[in-house]
């Protein structure tokens, strides 16, 4: 339909209707219950292990840090408030998978699979643990996750990654166009891939508040609006500078995400991308019964642009995805969290998924920057002669794998060889991005190739085949 023609016209103008009133708030964020935030850090102080960011990898970190030895003093330094980044602003679906999936998992370290998909489900279990033994209120829902199809060339994938999920153990189901409808009924979908075990999903913001308290109820202290503006080694200390005090450490773990790394040579790996996402009003009784989605699975659908959504508690519907902008320079501003072509693009994707949810509206539109490097799923190392460790490129992933790349950085402070720091996926490193202009240049000609790989029933151009063989890309 053209954008000029009557039916294109109408179209727009129910796209802008349905974003009239939305709020450019993260709806997550957007909650009475949230924290008030904790005293910066101000003055002289020291601590066994210092602990910079206050996402998912920084808390996680302080939180393991902290049950291991209760004796271990532990501080976390946030430049602004807990949760405020990706941790809060994320989809709420909480993997096992520690690879963004099997299939690049097994493109990367075959080897090593069979572990890292034990140690997923280890880790997914350990999160749920915590989650109730902290009562945290986070709406934990043990759905799982529908990958659908919504073009025939994928079908044939979903049904090669059924085969491989169920060679690894999963507890999945392969759905046809009927089966798949039945669970959530959009006329776009062909098929599904049900994974039933390996996703939970949660409140985000909630979850990420709820580790902070965990940590403090542990004896962590925890700075908020402390930005570090310097790391450096001083005698046996590393030594950390913040606008108004300074913290002395043995050592220091980096969660720091999309910001730049405080160790300068990680930068290269790592590229921030924004991402967006929307949420609508709730859905009426007879709303939710045109759409079925009884077992409240997570959804993302099975192109290489894929959008994700779930249901909250009360019946709102979260979309997002598939737009991911990086902007040049790695730039991250506040003014990049809205982006309206985006939201009435994702708008348009939302009514053809849902037609008959035509005039329903959303209430908030919202953005944020993830850590994304070529490989799909987070690398790690040490500095400073192994008094510094990160964590960094969790690519949308990190709301369950940041508790275990936690884990892999205590493990690589403690200096002992563990199962963790001896599998090759922890060794490793992805290709790095190259310099500007070159960056630019390669993340904007792979978007627009990943996109014509979706126009064209999947069929990956030379550009992408070139990438595929050097290990090199570009995702949400």
């Amino acid at each position: 339909m053209s954008p000029l023609s009557p039916g294109g016209r109408s179209r727009a103008r129910s796209i802008r209707t349905s974003l009239a009133d939305a709020e450019p708030l993260c709806w997550w964020l957007d909650d009475v219950d949230a924290p008030d935030p904790q005293e910066p850090l101000t003055g002289s102080a020291r601590t066994d292990l210092a602990v910079v960011g206050g996402g998912y990898s920084g808390l996680w970190t302080a939180l393991l840090a902290k049950q291991e030895d209760p004796s271990r003093e532990v501080v976390l330094l946030e430049g602004k408030t807990i949760g405020w980044a990706a941790s809060g602003r994320n989809g709420g679906f909480c993997s096992a998978s520690l690879t963004h999936g099997q299939a690049n998992g097994m493109d990367w370290y075959p080897e090593d699979m069979p572990r890292l998909e034990r140690l997923g489900r280890a880790n997914l279990a350990g999160i749920v643990k915590t989650i109730e033994d902290f009562a945290i209120d986070c709406k934990l829902e043990r759905t799982g996750e529908l990958r659908v199809a919504t073009e025939s060339y994928q079908i044939g994938d979903l049904a090669a990654d059924y085969e491989r999920m169920l060679d690894f153990g999963d507890d999945a189901e392969l759905l046809d166009t009927d089966a798949t409808r039945a669970q959530v009924n959009s006329p776009t979908y062909l098929g599904a891939v049900w994974g039933k075990d390996k996703t939970v999903l949660v409140d985000p913001a909630r979850l990420v508040w709820g580790l902070a308290e965990a940590c403090r109820s542990l004896g962590v202290r925890i700075h908020e609006n402390t930005p570090v503006t310097s790391m450096v080694r001083d005698g046996r200390d590393m030594l950390l500078t913040t606008p108004h005090g300074e913290l002395r450490a043995d050592r220091v773990a980096l969660g720091t995400n999309a910001f730049p790394s405080l160790l300068k040579r990680v930068r290269p790996y790592v590229i921030p991308v924004y991402d967006y996402a929307m949420a609508t009003e709730p859905l009426s009784e007879a709303q939710l019964k045109t759409i079925g989605w009884g077992n409240r699975q997570g959804v993302g659908d099975a192109g290489n642009l894929f959008h994700y959504y779930r249901l909250t508690e009360d019946n709102c519907i979260l979309w997002g995805g598939y737009d991911a902008i990086y902007h040049y320079g790695n730039r991250i501003d506040p003014s990049l969290d809205q982006r309206p072509e985006t939201f009435r693009l994702l708008a348009d994707h939302f009514f053809q998924t849902f037609p008959q949810l035509e005039g329903l509206r959303f209430t908030h539109t919202w953005g944020g920057v993830i850590d994304t490097c070529s490989r799909f799923f987070p690398f790690f190392g040490t500095g400073h002669g192994g008094r510094v460790t990160y964590a960094v490129g969790y690519t949308g992933l990190g709301v369950g794998s940041t508790r275990f790349g936690a884990q892999v950085m205590l493990d690589l402070l403690s200096g002992e060889r563990t199962e963790l720091t001896s599998l090759s996926t922890i060794r490793g490193k992805p290709v790095p991005f190259p310099p500007e202009p070159l960056r630019s240049g390669v993340v904007n000609l792979t978007r627009w190739s990943v996109a014509r790989a979706d126009a064209r029933a999947g069929h990956r151009n030379l550009w992408l085949r070139a990438l595929d063989r050097f290990g090199l890309g570009f995702d949400s």
